[in-house]
């Protein structure tokens, strides 16, 4: 039950950071957007995986498998860019002001 609410969580908060990016103007902005959304979509994939697991058949299992494996690789990627653009955002609109 709590990983159908992560998934729908995740997959709104996705969509909603795509619609942000198109909004977007700075460019490092948009990069600090896509970085949100690649961690929501990161957060889909685990949640998606471990729903995989409960079915326990062996398909399922592999799948649950690699896209836990997926999900992690977005989420860390994701917040290793993350903290590299987010100081270079603040100095940007401390820059502007």
């Amino acid at each position: 039950m709590i990983t159908t609410i992560f998934i729908v969580v995740s997959a709104v908060l996705y969509i909603f950071f795509k619609v942000k990016y198109f909004q977007a103007k700075a460019p490092i902005e948009k990069k600090l957007i896509s970085t949100k959304g690649n961690i929501a979509i990161g957060v889909f994939l685990v949640s998606f995986g471990l729903n995989q697991i409960v079915i326990a058949t062996t398909v399922a299992l592999v799948i649950g498998v690699i896209f836990i494996g997926l999900g992690t690789a977005n989420v860390f990627f994701g917040y290793k860019a993350y903290k590299h653009y987010f100081p270079l955002m603040m100095q940007e609109a401390n820059g502007k002001s």
